[in-house]
């Protein structure tokens, strides 16, 4: 939808843009010569009978009002900053259902909202960002999901811990070991899942901490993992130009494991921010439909970790 909606956006803006410019150019320019012509054989001319032979045509008078703001709603939208509704709980507990954020376009370049060609070099993922990209399998959906793997890193994911060999390249020689991404528990049963207490941990990835949950009753889904060449299962080599990327809510992530890489071109921005949080808890013998929010969680808006 998000797509559609970018296309959409364009061509109203382009169709307003040129039909403003036109009359500017070639018909605005007639009317004032009509108005001078009248004048000339007319000394008593109402303002009212002037405004008549100068005013715009209804479609050049919408076309002139709505340019400048669908520009700066493309222009803010496409390159600066762009909100997003997260559907679903596989960031829980970083993000939650019914949180609205503000995602950074301009964090890792600057792209045409339509081709999505980069036009401008702003940066790159770091490991720990949580990042908003469109699905590989199905680009027309955006996936939100944290970076974990960087281009040249080995990503060890077996019996729910996460190991990490950072690229080191082939100059370097031997390589230093995998390292358990280190985590602690901090608390469990803040989140629950179909009625299992779910463990809540603090993880440190890189110079990022921030809090993962666990189901330990959910068996290990290695044999479901995406298999990488000869690699054993649950190992995975990020290639150059791609992403590894795995969602907090470790047991209800479609995520990396599953899938594959992202790539770099698939990148929409960095979520930075919750701006506006709503709790959706209605049931549906209620009154109200189910879309309709129940509450504003205001403890959570600001910024993302």
């Amino acid at each position: 939808m998000a797509a559609y909606f970018s296309i959409i956006l364009v061509l109203v803006t382009l169709i307003s843009g040129l039909i403003w410019l036109v009359d500017v150019l070639v018909f605005a320019p007639k009317r004032r010569d009509n108005l001078a012509m009248v004048k000339a054989s007319q000394a008593n001319l109402t303002e009212e009978a002037e405004y008549n032979i100068i005013r715009e045509s209804t479609l050049v008078e919408t076309a002139h009002s709505i340019f400048p703001v669908i520009a700066f709603v493309l222009i803010l939208r496409s390159f600066i900053y762009e909100p997003f509704q997260i559907p679903s709980g596989s960031m829980m507990p970083t993000l939650l259902v019914g949180d609205f954020i503000l995602v950074e376009k301009f964090s890792y370049g600057l792209k045409d909202p339509v081709w999505r060609t980069q036009l401008v070099e702003t940066g790159e993922p770091k490991r720990g960002d949580v990042v908003v990209f469109k699905y590989p399998e199905n680009p027309q959906i955006d996936y939100i999901k944290r970076v974990v793997g960087l281009p040249g890193d080995r990503i060890i994911y077996r019996n729910k811990q996460l190991m990490l060999q950072k690229a080191c390249g082939t100059e370097q020689g031997n390589c230093p070991e995998p390292e358990v991404v280190a985590r602690t528990e901090i608390s469990r049963g803040d989140f629950s899942q179909d009625g299992v207490a779910l463990l809540r941990y603090k993880e440190q990835l890189g110079e990022v901490a921030h809090d993962i949950l666990i189901n330990p009753s959910r068996p290990d889904m290695l044999g479901y993992f995406k298999r990488e060449g000869n690699l054993p299962a649950g190992e995975f080599l990020v290639p150059e130009g791609h992403y590894f990327a795995m969602g907090d809510n470790r047991d209800n992530s479609t995520d990396s494991r599953f899938w594959g890489f992202v790539p770099e071109e698939n990148l929409v921005g960095k979520a930075v921010a919750i701006w506006i949080s709503f709790e959706f808890d209605r049931s549906q013998a209620g009154f109200l439909p189910t879309w309709v929010p129940s509450g504003v969680r205001f403890e959570r808006v600001g910024g993302i970790k």
